[in-house]
């Protein structure tokens, strides 16, 4: 695998210099969601996340509603990578100068969409405006519950890897219409132990070494394991590459990626707790650092990290 570039340099730049040492802070930066110990019966999780115009979604396929919808929904796919239960957010939105109330509207129309669906309220927030591309950003609190918090760096070799969904197309559409994970999430976490957890935002084979790096291991994907996505397929008919690589790549299913021991692999596969959701056991926790894909040929290849990353 190899080191991080970018984005990830340089949030380990900053995590170097952010020592909290506190005990209301357990966990802090470089997971899905921060943990704050606010009271002994529960503790609190906290993430943010921002949505830029170009870069996340384009005004010309996508509606100011779905945008809104996007922007609460990607912190509560960040609550389902830890098997959180969402309680509250706050929004902001940074308007282009010349942008209509109505425009703005439908921003907090798709905004109260998601927080409706997930029993989330928006409890406050912010609006700019300016001579900028459209933003807009969410900040999350969720709490336990009576489920403990799952991390990236729990994996061990031997654990089974497995998806939930299907993969890849997502910029056909589904990146702006998703269904965070939540309520699937904590199902897992009550029927089996999830060892390690993320959500898919930036593609398989990128999530798969955010986990790995965390946990400090290595792994296998087989290739015919992977569930690849009907848009995936669609997307591959027009630009020539394999399905498979954008299952792999492309980034924005929000599905969750997550690790478990051999018993309870076998438990989930006898009987998936996700009912109408498909459950694809997809590879292994191996030791070292490197990441492998067993192809359909049965060669094993080295499996990188190619799906988004905002500095490159």
């Amino acid at each position: 695998m190899k080191p991080h570039k970018g984005e990830w340099q340089l949030i380990n730049w900053i995590r170097n210099r952010t020592r909290l040492g506190c005990r209301r802070v357990p966990l802090g930066p470089g997971d899905d969601m921060a943990i704050l110990a606010l009271a002994r019966e529960d503790r609190c999780l906290l993430t943010v996340d921002a949505l830029v115009e170009g870069t996340h979604f384009d005004l010309s396929n996508a509606t100011p509603r779905q945008v809104g919808y996007k922007a609460l929904a990607v912190s509560l796919s960040d609550a389902a990578a830890m098997a959180a239960l969402p309680v509250a957010a706050v929004a902001w939105v940074a308007l282009p100068e010349g942008r209509s109330m109505a425009f703005a509207r439908e921003i907090s129309r798709g905004l109260a969409d998601a927080a409706r669906r997930f029993d989330c309220p928006i409890v406050g927030g912010d609006i700019v405006s300016g001579r900028m591309p459209l933003s807009v950003g969410t900040a999350l609190v969720a709490r336990e519950a009576g489920i403990r918090p799952v991390r990236r760096s729990g994996a061990r070799p031997g654990d089974a890897l497995f998806v939930t969904g299907d993969l890849g197309g997502s910029l056909l559409g589904r990146h702006l219409s998703f269904v965070p994970r939540v309520a699937e999430a904590r199902r897992l976490a009550r029927a089996v132990r999830l060892h390690a957890m993320i959500d898919l935002s930036d593609g398989l084979s990128t999530d798969l070494a955010h986990l790995c790096e965390e946990s400090g291991v290595g792994a296998e994907v087989e290739a015919r394991a992977v569930p690849i996505s009907r848009n995936a397929r669609r997307a591959a008919r027009a630009d020539g590459r394999p399905p498979l690589a954008h299952a792999l790549d492309d980034g924005e299913d929000f599905e969750l990626l997550f690790a478990v021991g051999p018993k309870d692999a076998k438990r989930l596969l006898a009987r998936s707790p996700l009912k109408g959701l498909r459950l694809s056991h997809i590879g292994r926790i191996i030791k070292g650092r490197r990441m492998t894909l067993l192809g359909m040929d049965g060669r094993r290849t080295p499996l990188e990290p190619r799906g988004w990353e905002h500095f490159r």
